[in-house]
């Protein structure tokens, strides 16, 4: 196999969109914001402001930057490097990093083909909620619609537990016309199923050319919603009573502290919102250009995932001191989280607020944004794992990579239609519960235990950082990060409660079926390991000790030059020579490539192989042109 790159401008960088036959990011910082973009999704929004309210208030923001310190950061840096390192997906990284545990990386994709499913239907509640913004009156406003009950009011109350708000009864009567449990289907909400088409639509022209048009689209996508959460803020914090919505969110309650589910509910927070385990940051990172910084991005992604919740927080419970002071109601009876929150609690609050449609307009298309850059990197991990392994039958197949992307995306919407059903909001609670809750947990332990405990203590990631991990990276990997994950799974299975939406509590055969949803992508982990364990030859003892060791060809040779040469061209012979790490043909050989050849058209180009004893490649570089064409051949 021959790779051409001109040495003028190296293999790397903004020049070079394709790096050793693999798509890579046409400019580092669209990584950064793609990266951004997964991480920052809509539980920022939903899920941590309630989570810090009911957690000590401004006391909850000192475990849970210690955990994003202990916990976030450095297994997001070991992710990130796996995936820009190997240069694969999750499957075939893990396969790499450790072959007993390579169902991890089969877990990861099977967890995101389930959320694929059902987290699209997000995005086609906040169109549903977009499109009804366009008028001068809100749907939601009164309660003089065809779809309000007789129990309706126009405004929440703590008089009556019977009532509910013209906002309630919208998404509940008129958006979802849901049904009184998951024993009753009802009938397809063509609506809705028009707007999932759409949803999925939207979700295909992001990413049908791979990186390529993920890059273009996560420039605003992934800043946009930040032009819209500060004009909310700006907005909200002149709102009366606003105030004592904030007082709410950033009080502490110190004595919350000596309370270890606090402590949990940090870790769980930091673990679930940045995204770690979900494999879509390992498939993004493996576009990168080798030598990009990973650290740098690593503590863009978090630092500004974390700063993102924050600032949803004050924007949130801001607009509830708002609601609480126009009600005459104490906040703690307006604070929900999950969908409640941004469905039904914050559009109530537009309705007060002057040009209320314009401020709907602008919130739920936020939502559209944060939902869209989430969806897409789940899929991106299907994507990107399917060719990692079969890209030859499926190309063939489907012709080209748009075909295969679209083939995908349509499985995905008919399986999603399920969820625009009448029963649809029971579906989409019970399989958010047992995936996000339950599998994600069970998964990251076995993640933390391959990489961590084996990848993590190989030398071989000076190759790919460029220097030695420091001690405090190497101390969470082995040791806290380790632990860590431990005691949140030990604490999540002590503390599991059965899924329930609001009020509705499942039945036991539907509570059976959400647990199969559960093992429906743990089960891989195990199934792996013995597939693993039979496929290896040797005596027991050697199976399990090459089970558990990372595979030789999985790292690059020592390099060294006779002459010098420039970073970005050291960067191009790195990624070149590891274009296919499963057959190193770099293996015992020596390997002089003559770069001063004046034309590759004339084929002067000189390659020359000879046995050697150690693995190093030595290149004899010399000036040469900008048009002139480095020529490596193994």
């Amino acid at each position: 196999t021959s790779y051409l790159c001109s040495p003028g401008v190296g293999c790397s960088g903004k020049t070079m969109e394709v790096e050793a036959g693999r798509p890579t990011w046409s400019r580092p910082v669209e990584f950064t914001l793609a990266g951004i973009g997964c991480a920052v999704g809509l539980g920022n929004i939903w899920r941590f402001p309630y989570l810090c309210y009911r957690s000590g208030g401004g006391a909850f923001l000192v475990p849970y930057l210690l955990m994003l310190v202990l916990l976030g950061i450095p297994l997001l840096y070991m992710e990130l490097t796996v995936g820009q390192y190997l240069r694969k997906g999750p499957v075939h990284a893990m396969a790499n990093v450790c072959p007993l545990l390579k169902g991890v990386g089969v877990a990861m994709v099977a967890i995101s083909f389930i959320m694929c499913t059902y987290y699209n239907v997000i995005i086609t509640w906040a169109l549903y909620y977009l499109f009804s913004s366009f008028q001068s009156q809100l749907p939601w406003q009164s309660c003089n619609n065809t779809w309000n009950r007789a129990n309706c009011t126009d405004r929440a109350t703590n008089t009556s537990t019977s009532a509910s708000t013209a906002s309630q009864q919208f998404f509940n009567y008129r958006v979802l016309e849901r049904t009184d449990g998951v024993e009753e289907p009802g009938s397809l909400r063509w609506e809705l199923f028009l707007l999932l088409l759409l949803a999925w639509i939207l979700v295909y022209l992001c990413i049908f050319k791979g990186v390529k048009s993920t890059g273009k689209v996560v420039y605003f996508t992934a800043l946009f919603p930040y032009v819209i959460l500060v004009a909310l803020l700006i907005n909200n914090v002149q709102l009366p009573g606003a105030a004592s919505g904030i007082q709410f969110f950033i009080v502490p309650e110190w004595e919350k502290l000596l309370s270890v589910e606090v402590w949990i509910n940090a870790a769980a927070q930091i673990f679930n919102s940045i995204g770690i385990g979900f494999g879509s940051l390992m498939a993004m990172a493996s576009y990168n250009n080798f030598s990009n910084s990973v650290l740098k991005d690593t503590l863009a992604i978090a630092i500004t995932n974390s700063m993102t919740s924050i600032l949803s927080g004050f924007v949130i419970f801001s607009a509830l001191g708002y609601m609480s002071y126009l009600q005459n109601i104490p906040v703690s009876e307006i604070a929900v989280d999950g969908p409640g929150l941004v469905f039904v609690v914050y559009p109530q609050a537009f309705l007060s607020m002057p040009v209320a449609p314009m401020w709907a307009v602008f919130f739920f298309f936020m939502l559209l944004c944060l939902g869209l850059d989430s969806q897409f990197a789940m899929v991106e991990v299907m994507i990107t794992s399917l060719l990692d392994g079969y890209s030859e039958p499926l190309l063939s197949f489907f012709r080209r990579n748009e075909l295969l992307v679209l083939a995908v995306c349509t499985g995905m919407f008919l399986l999603g239609i399920p969820h625009v059903m009448q029963v649809g909001i029971y579906v989409f609670q019970l399989m958010d519960h047992y995936t996000a809750i339950v599998s994600i947990m069970f998964l990251a332990f076995f993640e933390v235990v391959a990489i961590c405990w084996l990848y993590g203590r190989s030398t071989h990631t000076v190759e790919m950082m460029g220097r030695k991990p420091g001690m405090f990276f190497r101390l969470c990997w082995m040791v806290i990060c380790p632990v860590l994950i431990a005691v949140i799974l030990v604490f999540s299975v002590i503390q599991f409660k059965p899924a329930r939406y609001e009020n509705y509590v499942y039945p036991a055969w539907a509570q059976g079926i959400g647990w199969l949803i559960a093992m429906a992508s743990i089960i891989w982990i195990p199934l792996a390991a013995l597939h693993t364990l039979w496929v290896l030859p040797g005596s027991f003892s050697e199976v399990i000790r090459r089970s558990v060791s990372t595979r030789p060809s999985t790292f690059l040779p020592r390099l060294s030059f006779t002459q010098p040469i420039s970073k970005s061209l050291q960067s191009s012979v790195h990624s070149l020579l590891y274009s296919n790490p499963s057959q190193p043909a770099w293996k015992g050989r020596e390997f002089s490539y003559d770069l001063s050849s004046p034309s590759y058209s004339k084929g002067r180009g000189e390659t020359h192989n000879r046995q050697q004893t150690k693995d190093e490649i030595h290149l004899n570089a010399k000036p040469v042109t900008h048009s002139q064409m480095i020529i490596l051949t193994f």
